[in-house]
């Protein structure tokens, strides 16, 4: 899991190169193998002839949701109860593609080296500037400048990643075939609703709905039709709903009338609580509403999960049920896996999600909202071969789906390349991958994203 909560990184990142049709299972042909050496401490087998090295492979560790090892969890994506376990992950993308994980400086087991100083990687531009000289290296290194090369990243992932889009390009010339956004955020100002800024609430406002109708919230008629009822209400937030928020306190009685009306049927809320919102009703307030008469709280970063609400008169909620449930499962399986398994030696914590990163710069003074929109458009049109994968789960009120809607229709980049950008859409959440049928869907749209933007041979 790698995710974002106001500063908190943790690993976002991880590099593929792809495009060769491949089985399952490597092969070899050169001269004759007399040995086989598998180095677990820095995740490598080689290939021996009388002590000369052959070839060499990487041995990646598991990781959710492209790894040969996934946490077994319910169907539906729900945790078990501990103790946690790893189990085959039979949608892995190595069938498809090699994989390069990247922890970011401060995470995972990444640490400044001795003498360094954390604040040289901590900030949008240190951060990109100093994992695409790693993605440089390591390219350089193992001989891989014309593979093809893709980029994943989730969360936080993918602002770096769009970042990284252009400045590969620029600074050392490293062309991208893809990248594969899950859970998007390339402009921070589609998720961080407040004063002077009501762009986020049209764009949060069908995840509401999405969940609302996971819990059997809205009315009969929107609960018949998923698909249907997300178009509606998609419809009206962009139209009905937007004009209203502009016109502020310039509606009449009647308007704001009708618009409390109409988010009350969209969001399953009581029409008094979004009259008390001034019509705006903020994610962490909806999660704190929707199933209070229950005192319940659903989850932020998958909205099917919920949890006891201890505190029901505060108004922020105080812990996420979709997250606290899996720290430890990851935690866990992880730190077993990596000591017991692959035999690595530390007594370093790994961070799967970290605070130690502040400050982050996310730029400078008065620039305002964070956007690395003009960047990924930029390398499109810079690059018009490269295609773009952005995945969403219906149920994330963390990076909403719509706004990657809002996001990709703002990306001008020509009709021809515009075909090269796809959204697909999950019944999950942030981590969609959790729930079993996405898990599988998601591989099923990697494989076909890959496919589609390797060059015909």
């Amino acid at each position: 899991m790698r995710a974002t909560r106001r500063g908190f990184l943790a690993a976002g990142l991880a590099v593929l190169a792809a495009c060769a049709p491949r089985s399952k299972f490597r092969t070899y042909d050169g001269p004759e193998v007399t040995g086989i050496v598998v180095s677990k401490s820095d995740r490598r087998m080689y290939l021996v002839h009388h002590g000369r090295v052959l070839k060499r492979y990487r041995v990646d560790l598991g990781r959710a949701p492209a790894g040969p090892k996934r946490i077994d969890l319910q169907e539906d994506g729900s945790p078990l109860p501990p103790p946690y376990r790893l189990v085959d992950n039979a949608s892995t993308w190595l069938d498809l593609t090699d994989m390069v994980f990247i922890d970011p400086v401060g995470t995972g087991f990444s640490r400044p080296a001795e003498g360094e100083k954390g604040e040289q990687f901590y900030g949008v531009k240190e951060d990109i500037s100093w994992v695409a000289d790693f993605i440089r290296l390591y390219t350089t290194k193992y001989e891989r400048w014309l593979s093809p090369k893709f980029l994943a990243g989730e969360s936080y992932g993918t602002t770096r990643a769009a970042g990284l889009s252009e400045y590969l390009l620029d600074r050392y010339g490293i062309a991208l075939n893809g990248i594969a956004f899950i859970s998007t955020v390339l402009e921070f100002q589609t998720l961080r609703p407040g004063d002077g800024n009501d762009l986020p609430y049209p764009l949060f406002l069908p995840t509401y709905t999405a969940v609302a109708w996971y819990h059997k919230r809205l009315p009969a008629d929107l609960q018949q039709d998923f698909d249907k009822t997300l178009k509606e209400v998609e419809q009206w937030a962009m139209t009905d709903y937007s004009a209203a928020l502009m016109k502020g306190l310039g509606m009449n009685r009647d308007e704001r009338q009708e618009i409390v009306t109409h988010l009350a049927r969209y969001t399953g809320l009581q029409p008094s609580f979004i009259e008390q919102s001034n019509l705006r009703v903020d994610p962490w307030a909806f999660q704190k509403e929707l199933l209070r008469d229950s005192r319940r709280i659903v989850g932020r970063f998958d909205a099917r999960i919920t949890g006891y609400d201890p505190h029901p008169a505060a108004n922020w909620p105080g812990y996420d049920p979709s997250l606290s449930q899996y720290f430890a499962a990851y935690s866990s399986t992880f730190n077993d896996y990596v000591r017991r398994t692959l035999k690595y030696e530390s007594v370093l914590p790994y961070e799967v999600l970290s605070d130690k990163v502040r400050p982050w710069k996310m730029g400078e003074p008065g620039d305002g909202y964070l956007s690395v929109l003009d960047d990924l458009q930029s390398a499109m049109v810079k690059n018009p071969n490269m295609r773009v994968l952005f995945a969403s789960g219906y149920y994330d009120l963390a990076t909403p789906y719509f706004a990657a809607d809002y996001t990709i229709n703002r990306l001008d980049v020509g009709p021809a390349t515009r075909a090269n950008i796809t959204h697909t859409y999950y019944s999950g959440g942030h981590m969609m991958y959790h729930h079993q049928p996405s898990l599988v869907k998601l591989k099923g749209d990697m494989a076909a994203f890959i496919e589609g933007a390797c060059p015909a041979r």
